[in-house]
């Protein structure tokens, strides 16, 4: 997704978020100290060489993330994110051999919210992200693994769609090793059940990498 798209994302909260009524004390807290876990599905662009490349990599499996406040405004975040694939070993359009991936990926960041009114928050964070590849065929003995570090900056909004659901939109820049100066955004919503239990999903798109999650959240 390029950066046009992920500004519609973040407009279309912002809209969403004006026109949604008044709730009152019935709203729940919106908490940014939390623990979740869930389903990951995750694309990512495969490293390539001159001659020989990978097939682009769509891992599943699963990730733990969570973010503690540390103070009113500030608060910290973790992920992470792992999943497996089998992908294919080419030289042009020949099929050398199916290797067994294993992906994962490492995000800790700091970030800075400010409230916008009572039910709307901006956000800012800055993070950093680790991207691991394990490539193996074990009847060539072959065994591969690429590590690469990246940068990110997100800016966003988060808010209250209804007394029982947030929502969130953010556009982002990750550069570095993995990701080339990549615009994107990220989406994502929180039904409570009670003030601790929810169930969250976000989807985040860039040029060449995608992620969805599925979990449950518990707020403290």
């Amino acid at each position: 997704m390029n950066i046009a798209i992920a500004r519609t994302l973040a407009a279309a909260l912002a809209g969403a978020l004006s026109f949604a009524p008044s709730f009152g004390a019935a709203a729940q807290e919106r908490s940014y100290t939390y623990l979740e876990a869930g389903y990951l599905a995750q694309s990512l662009r495969s490293p390539r060489g001159d001659a020989v490349g990978l097939d682009d990599i769509d891992a599943r499996g699963g990730y733990l993330a969570g973010s503690l406040a540390l103070n009113e405004h500030w608060f910290a975040s973790a992920g992470l994110y792992k999943g497996r694939d089998d992908v294919d070993l080419r030289a042009g359009e020949t099929t050398l051999a199916r290797l067994d991936l294993d992906a994962q990926q490492v995000a800790l960041g700091l970030g800075y919210r400010a409230a916008l009114s009572e039910r709307v928050d901006w956000t800012a964070e800055l993070g950093w992200l680790n991207t691991r590849l394990a490539f193996e065929h074990k009847p060539l003995a072959l065994r591969e693994r690429s590590d690469g570090d990246d940068a990110r900056l997100s800016l966003g909004l988060r808010g209250d769609l209804a007394p029982n659901l947030e929502g969130w939109a953010k556009l982002r820049y990750t550069d570095g090793d993995v990701y080339d100066s990549e615009f994107g955004g990220a989406g994502g919503v929180l039904l409570k059940f009670n003030p601790v239990w929810g169930a969250s999903a976000q989807a985040d798109f860039g040029a060449g990498n995608r992620q969805y999650t599925l979990g449950v959240r518990a707020s403290f």
